[in-house]
């Protein structure tokens, strides 16, 4: 049954360090100061700074859920309870396959305020997981920048500062750091021959 009321959709993206995960806190801490019910939700997979925490990476906190995937909610929290949420605050959002179908079903149906925040892009400036798919629902969509790490311009993409290749590589400033498109261009430049020296001194 649909809700009385309409929900909202609210999008950050942006880069690692970009401060998604401030302006998500911001964001839910005024909801919270103007009396609304708020949960906060992310996804287990993200354990660098606390289990049971949001963490921005300047140490600002905020109790969560730590969940697999993001239908499963409702059910944790319990229907009373949900009924009863204004505001559900999700951070990390590139790890939940469900996001789309979640923000659908919790603004369209239930009437909620969902506010999101994850990475539009991985350390190939491919699609990171569902965050993209959100755009076409959402109410409002922020891209945040951070500072490149090289130059100190307006840093849109994440370098990845290590040889790894899968997707999800949880870290923080240890394997990633912020660049601008000239510095991210010569960053990739540098990994490949880096790789190709590596490889041929293995023949």
């Amino acid at each position: 049954m649909a809700s009385s009321h309409s929900g909202e959709i609210h999008l950050f993206v942006g880069p690692m360090f970009a401060g998604k995960t401030t302006s998500l806190l911001r964001r839910i801490k005024s909801d919270v100061d103007n009396g609304r019910n708020v949960a906060m939700l992310k996804s287990s997979k993200d354990n660098r700074y606390a289990i049971d925490s949001v963490v921005s990476h300047d140490g600002v906190k905020f109790p969560c859920w730590a969940l697999p995937d993001l239908m499963s909610f409702k059910v944790k929290y319990g229907h009373e309870a949900y009924q009863k949420l204004d505001v559900i605050g999700i951070d990390e959002a590139q790890f939940f396959e469900d996001l789309y179908e979640f923000c659908c079903k919790a603004a369209d149906e239930d009437g909620k305020i969902v506010v999101v925040a994850g990475l539009d892009g991985d350390y190939l400036r491919r699609s990171f997981g569902s965050v993209l798919h959100i755009i076409p629902i959402a109410d409002t969509v922020t891209k945040l920048t951070a500072r490149c790490e090289m130059c100190g311009k307006r840093a849109f993409f994440t370098l990845r500062k290590t040889n790894e290749k899968q997707t999800e590589l949880i870290g923080g400033a240890d394997l990633y750091m912020p660049v601008c498109r000239h510095h991210y261009v010569n960053g990739q430049v540098v990994a490949e021959a880096t790789k190709s020296v590596l490889e041929s001194q293995k023949i």
